[in-house]
C-alpha cells in the first residue's frame, strides 16, 4: 500500500489499525482493545495492558539471538574515544544498575533524575528506570542550577543519577558543583546520587548521600525487568512554558511502545539492524525517542555522538561518522547543517568520507529553511526530509512516510501527516479552513498512541495549555497552512517559545531572569532569525530612574544573569539599554513589531500602537546590536 491508502486505512478503523501495529510488541499481558474513551476529552491508550519497555528495547533481542549485535556506538571527537556497546553488554548493564537502584529503595513509580551528557552511561540510566517502573526525567546538562532546582521539586525524585562532568569544545563543566548547588536550593532533597566517575573532573562525592557509578553496579544484584500498566508514565520530560515555568511532558509507556515501534520502518525507512543516528541530546525529546527508545525497541544500532558538528576536530565529523559506521538514516535539527555550510560552503570534507550507504537526512527542531535543505541536498545528492512534531507529541505529527512511499519533496513543507494524526487548520472560530488558507494548527482528538495525555502534577495547566482553546481538539501552538495536495506549510509560532538550535526556550523564563537585576525597570526578550541558529533571543531592559551606569556594563551584567540562571544553552549574548519599550495603548509590549524590525521585514506599525516614535530607538539599538541584516 502506498501513503495513502495506509492514511486512510488508519482513519477508516483506528481500532484495527493501532491493535495491528500492537502486535509487534512483547506484551506481559496483552491489550484488549486500543483506545479507551475517558470521558471529558480524556483518551487512554492499551490502558488494560501489562508490559515492559526495558524488556522490548533490550531483552527481547537477547533472547532472539541478537545479543552480538551492536545496540550503542560511542563515537566522541571531543574525547577521541569509541565504544560499542552490545545488546547483550546493554543488557548485564542496565540490569545492573537497576539492580543498584533497587538495592537504594527505588521501585515503580518512583522518580529519579538523570543529569549527564552524551555517554552510553545516560541511556543505561533510562533503560534501567524503565527496568524497574521507575519514572525518569532527564535534564539537559547544560541547564543551570536553579533550573535543576525547579525540575527537582516538582518531579520530587527519590535519586539523581548524573555524571562528574560534561565536555564542552575547549572546556570541561563539573556537574557535580551545579548538582549540589540545585539540591541546596530545592526544597524538596533527593535520598541519594549515584555518579559516573569521568577522568577529565573527577567529583568529590558526599559520603552518605554520594556513591560511584560502578561500584554500586558491580555490587548489586542484576534486577528483572518489572510489567506494568499500558498507561504508566514511561518519563517526565520539562519543556519550555510561556509562562516561564517549565512543564512536565508524561509519555505514556505502550503508547510509546507501538507508536515509534511503528516510525522505525515507515518513517526512517530503515530495518532491524541497520544503524541509525540521530544527533541529539538525550535531555531533549529527540534524543528520548531516536537516540535511545526507537531505535532499540525496533532492533536498531543506535549511535551515541559526543561533539559538535563543526570544531570537534572540523566541519567532516558528520560525514565521517556516517561514513564510518554505515549510517542509513541521519537525524538532526537544520542549525548543523548551517554551521557545516558556514565553515566548510563547498563541502569539501564530504569529498574524503564515502556516504553511499546513507539513505537519506531527516531534519526537524525548528524551521528548515529552503537555502540550508537545498545545499544539503545538493552536496550530499541525498533526499533532505524536513518533518515536524513536538516534545508533547513524541514523535512525529507530519513527515515523509519514506518507507511506505517517497512522495515528491516540497521544500518549505514538512510533508504530509502520519497515521494517527487528524490535523485541521483553525480559524479562529475554532472551524476548519479551506486549503491554502493560513490559521492555528491543531490536530482532532483523540492523540494517537505516545502523544502526552496529560502533565505531571499539572492537569489543569494541560487543559488550559492544549486544550481549552478549540474544544475537541489539540492546539499545537503554530500557524500555518494545508495546500490541495495535503501538504503542512508551518509559518509561525503562535505563542513566545523560540527554537534556538532545535531547542524550545521560553522567552517568558528569561524576561523574568532580567527582570531580577537591580537596575531593570521593565524588559523584553524576543527571537531574532539568525543564519546559524535558526533564533536568537535578543533582550531590552529599561533602567529604574535615577540608574547612572554605562549602558553597556548594564548589558553584560544581563547576558551574564541569565547564562546563570538558565544556562548557556539559551545562546542568550544580545542585550540593549532603551528608554522605553513600544507598546500598545493598553500596555501590551509589540514584541512581533520589534521582530520583524530585527528581521528586516517590512511591517505596518499596529494601529494600537502607543507612541510610534519610540519605533525609532528600537531600531538604534538594534542596529547598535547589528541587526538587521546580521551575518
Amino acid at each position: 500500500m502506498g501513503y495513502r491508502e495506509v492514511y486512510d486505512a488508519w482513519k477508516a478503523d483506528p481500532e484495527g489499525w493501532w491493535m495491528e501495529q500492537a502486535q509487534a510488541i512483547d506484551w506481559d499481558t496483552a491489550p484488549s482493545r486500543a483506545l479507551f474513551d475517558r470521558g471529558d476529552d480524556r483518551y487512554e491508550w492499551f490502558a488494560d495492558a501489562r508490559v515492559n519497555t526495558c524488556w522490548n528495547a533490550v531483552d527481547r533481542h537477547v533472547k532472539a539471538g541478537r545479543g552480538d549485535q551492536a545496540a550503542l556506538i560511542h563515537d566522541s571527537p571531543i574525547t577521541g574515544t569509541q565504544r560499542t556497546v552490545t545488546y547483550a553488554q546493554l543488557q548485564d548493564n542496565v540490569a545492573r544498575l537497576a539492580g543498584a537502584l533497587r538495592a537504594r529503595g527505588i521501585e515503580k513509580g518512583d522518580r529519579v533524575i538523570i543529569y549527564m551528557p552524551m555517554v552510553p552511561e545516560a541511556v543505561e540510566a533510562m533503560l534501567a528506570c524503565a527496568r524497574l517502573g521507575a519514572i525518569h526525567s532527564v535534564v539537559f546538562g547544560g541547564f543551570a542550577s536553579n533550573e535543576l532546582a525547579v525540575r527537582i521539586d516538582d518531579a520530587r525524585p527519590k535519586a539523581i543519577l548524573a555524571a562528574s562532568c560534561g565536555i564542552e569544545p575547549g572546556r570541561v563543566v563539573a556537574y557535580k558543583p551545579l548538582i549540589d548547588a540545585a539540591i541546596e536550593q530545592a526544597k524538596h532533597k533527593p535520598e541519594f546520587c549515584i555518579v559516573l566517575q569521568r577522568e577529565q573532573a573527577r567529583a568529590e562525592l558526599i559520603e552518605g548521600r554520594d556513591t560511584d557509578w560502578h561500584d554500586a553496579c558491580a555490587a548489586a544484584e542484576p534486577a528483572d525487568c518489572v510489567p506494568v500498566e499500558g498507561t504508566h508514565p514511561a518519563y517526565i520530560l520539562y519543556t519550555s512554558g510561556t509562562t516561564g515555568a517549565p512543564k512536565g511532558v508524561v509519555r505514556p509507556t505502550a503508547g510509546h511502545l507501538v507508536a515509534l515501534n511503528w516510525t522505525m520502518q515507515n518513517i526512517y525507512d530503515v530495518q532491524p539492524g541497520e544503524v541509525f543516528w540521530a544527533a541529539s541530546d538525550v535531555g531533549w525529546v529527540v534524543g528520548h525517542s531516536y537516540i535511545t527508545y526507537a531505535p532499540l525497541i525496533h532492533g536498531n544500532t543506535s549511535i551515541v555522538f559526543e561533539g559538535k558538528p563543526i570544531g570537534t576536530p572540523d566541519a567532516g565529523t558528520i560525514w565521517r561518522i556516517i561514513a564510518e559506521h554505515d549510517v542509513k538514516s541521519f537525524f538532526t535539527a537544520p542549525t548543523a547543517f548551517r554551521a557545516v555550510k558556514r565553515e566548510d560552503p563547498k563541502a569539501e570534507y564530504l569529498a574524503q568520507h564515502d556516504i553511499s550507504g546513507l539513505r537519506a537526512i531527516y531534519l526537524a527542531g525548528e524551521r528548515a529553511d529552503p537555502d540550508t535543505i537545498e545545499w544539503a541536498q545538493g552536496v550530499t545528492g541525498k533526499p533532505v526530509y524536513d518533518h515536524w512534531w513536538q516534545t508533547e507529541t513524541g514523535w512525529p505529527i507530519v513527515a515523509m512516510p519514506a518507507g511506505i512511499e517517497k512522495l515528491p519533496v516540497k521544500i518549505g513543507s514538512p510533508s504530509v501527516p502520519m497515521p494517527g494524526w487528524d490535523v485541521q487548520i483553525l480559524g479562529e472560530d475554532g472551524q476548519p479552513l479551506p486549503p491554502d488558507a493560513l490559521g492555528a494548527i491543531a490536530v482532532k482528538l483523540p492523540l494517537p498512541p505516545g502523544a502526552l495525555p496529560t502533565l505531571w502534577n499539572a492537569e489543569d495547566r494541560f487543559r488550559k495549555s492544549y486544550l481549552s482553546r478549540f474544544p475537541g481538539y489539540y492546539e499545537t501552538g503554530d500557524a500555518g497552512l494545508i495546500d490541495e495536495d495535503g501538504y503542512l506549510y508551518i509559518m509561525a509560532r503562535t505563542d513566545d517559545v523560540i527554537n534556538v538550535a532545535g531547542h524550545r526556550l521560553s522567552t517568558g523564563g528569561m524576561e523574568e531572569v532580567l527582570a531580577a537585576h537591580p537596575d531593570v525597570a521593565e524588559c523584553a526578550v524576543i527571537g531574532v532569525a539568525d543564519p546559524l541558529k535558526g533564533q536568537l533571543p535578543m533582550g531590552f531592559v529599561c533602567l529604574t530612574k535615577g540608574v547612572d551606569r554605562p549602558h553597556d556594563e548594564i548589558a553584560r551584567e544581563c547576558v551574564a544573569l541569565v547564562r546563570d540562571k538558565i544556562g548557556p544553552v539559551a545562546a542568550f549574548k544580545l542585550c540593549a539599554v532603551v528608554d522605553r519599550l513600544p507598546k500598545t495603548r493598553s500596555g501590551k509590549i509589540l514584541r512581533r513589531t520589534m521582530v520583524q524590525i530585527a528581521d528586516g521585514a517590512e511591517f505596518k506599525p499596529p494601529a494600537t500602537i502607543d507612541d510610534p516614535a519610540i519605533l525609532d530607538e528600537i531600531r538604534a539599538a538594534l542596529a547598535g546590536l547589528g541587526y538587521p541584516n546580521r551575518g
